[in-house]
């Protein structure tokens, strides 16, 4: 089985961990979030996979190579200009070389989800659909696209990010992994910006084309905000969703070769610490990701954050649900809390944010 995945986003909600990194290739439970999916889709069948590459897309391959390390052919399409969603797909698939009626699995480079991949093909097959949608139930679906489906799990419409309640008509969204018929990925415009989301689908259902949903509620994260992805690699950590590529047992913390976690030190909550970073005797750090060679200071406080490769956090500071970006330096007694944000290679001096009981 063929698959594409589409990792050409700039990741903006993400900054500053993406003014480096592209998103997919940040670390999640010790290593690029990619490797998640790579090794999950090898586990469902696929063997061979054409990454649709834009923002900061030289970063992939030396990572990842010709796949053979990771069990699979990988290939590598860079977009010039963004595509979007569907024109990324139709690029990429310029290097498939299955027959028009074969499906291709494509799905997004920023969701984390436990979906049955190989049962999703099945049920692409058992429907003789044109594509196939999984699709999850959400408790508010206006950041995503509703797609209700009649008994049959017929897709009957498609309702991109709705506005108002009168829009919100059904609870499933669109998850972000689909199953296409090869001949439908070669009916996409070719050389233009295409939304699969807005354009593709639509215009599919419009032409009397069999679009099936499954819907599967397993556990499902789109990965767009830091706080997201920080409780992605958490779950993966702990086990709460499996990954093939977790380099190591699950538990509540992960510790990397080359890390040194002094005695005194405490970590939980599917904390990762990367190679080379240090976390000082007396630091407490909770359900975050420590990236490669970071310096966690005595006595400090993590919580749900990430801390960008090489930062330096000082003595006594508290970092709750924030980002610190690559190469920063947070002086000591500082608080960092509810989303604050250090840009990469910035420093705060020492007692720069302080916060008192009732702020």
């Amino acid at each position: 089985m063929e698959a594409i995945l589409l990792v050409g986003g700039q990741g903006t909600r993400l900054r500053p961990v993406t003014v480096n990194t592209p998103k997919p290739m940040v670390r999640a439970a010790g290593v690029p979030f990619l490797a998640h999916q790579i090794a999950r889709a090898r586990a469902a069948g696929v063997t061979h996979i054409v990454m649709a590459t834009c923002y900061l897309a030289e970063v992939f391959e030396p990572y990842f190579g010709d796949g053979s390390d990771f069990g699979v052919r990988l290939e590598y399409v860079v977009e010039d200009e963004p595509l979007g969603t569907g024109g990324a797909i139709r690029n990429a698939a310029r290097r498939l070389t299955g027959g028009p009626d074969d499906p291709v699995l494509v799905f997004n480079g920023d969701i984390l989800t436990g979906l049955d991949i190989a049962g999703l093909v099945d049920a692409h097959r058992a429907a003789s659909a044109d594509v196939t949608l999984h699709l999850v139930q959400v408790e508010d679906p206006r950041a995503f696209g509703l797609v209700p489906t009649d008994s049959d799990g017929r897709v009957l419409a498609f309702t991109e990010k709705p506005q108002t309640p009168e829009e919100i008509i059904t609870d499933q969204v669109n998850a972000g992994c689909y199953v296409f018929r090869r001949s439908v990925i070669d009916s996409i415009p070719a050389d233009r910006p295409v939304s699969v989301e807005r354009e593709t689908f639509p215009g599919l259902l419009a032409d009397g084309a069999l679009l099936h949903g499954v819907t599967e509620n397993t556990y499902w994260l789109d990965l767009g905000k830091p706080e997201s992805f920080v409780q992605a690699s958490a779950d993966l950590v702990r086990g709460v969703v499996a990954s093939p590529a977790v380099p190591g047992p699950r538990g509540e913390s992960l510790v990397l070769p080359g890390a040194r976690v002094a005695p005194g030190a405490t970590l939980s909550g599917g904390t990762v610490v990367g190679a080379g970073a240090t976390v000082e005797a007396g630091a407490v750090v909770t359900g975050s990701i420590v990236l490669d060679d970071a310096v966690i200071g005595p006595d400090t406080q993590v919580s749900a954050s990430l801390i960008g490769v090489g930062a330096t956090l000082g003595p006594r500071t508290v970092v709750d649900a924030a980002v610190v970006g690559d190469g920063a330096v947070v002086g000591a007694d500082n608080e960092l809390r509810a989303g604050a944000r250090v840009w990469c290679r910035a420093e705060l001096p020492p007692k720069a944010l302080r916060f008192s009981p009732d702020s």
